[in-house]
């Protein structure tokens, strides 16, 4: 519901090894992003996609499309902000304008530490704390659509 508010395109949830519920209700996910839509006065409604593990959407994964990846272990740090939203930072890649993005929040469980491992080697993800507390992966979501819109979207 939130995701489809704050101009998400696609919605597709994953599956982790911490993953709370197995059942994940798509019609219903759907249902609510149409509500969101009309209670918005959007035009435009999020598909929801069938859940799938988060290995396979991996294995998969497009190089050209980068993800935004919501590291709660980064959660409490005092480095400061992240360099992906870095005023002036031209080589950032959240500076770069263009291209497709993605945006990973994790289930209420967090990531495991292989999953975070496997993100943090992939060149298309970019790590984000999302301040310094854990938050709820709804909670969550918002936080990084409104990173993700402030730095790139139509705000």
């Amino acid at each position: 519901e939130k995701a489809a508010e704050m101009g998400a395109a696609r919605i597709l949830p994953v599956v982790t090894e911490f993953t709370n519920s197995e059942r994940v209700n798509v019609e219903r996910l759907q249902a609510h992003a149409v509500e969101a839509a009309e209670q918005c006065g959007g035009t435009f409604v999020p598909p929801v996609a069938a859940p799938q593990k988060l290995s396979t959407a991996l294995d998969a994964w497009p190089a050209e499309r980068r993800i935004m990846f919501a590291d709660e272990a980064l959660a409490g740090g005092s480095s400061g902000p992240s360099p992906l939203f870095a005023a002036g930072a031209d080589e950032a890649p959240m500076g770069r304008r263009g291209g497709p993005w993605a945006i990973l929040i994790g289930p209420e469980g967090g990531f495991s530490s292989a999953e975070r491992a496997r993100l943090h080697k992939m060149p298309e993800a970019h790590p984000v704390a999302l301040g310094p507390r854990i938050l709820r992966a709804d909670t969550a979501a918002v936080a990084a659509l409104t990173l993700w819109q402030s730095a790139l979207g139509d705000w």
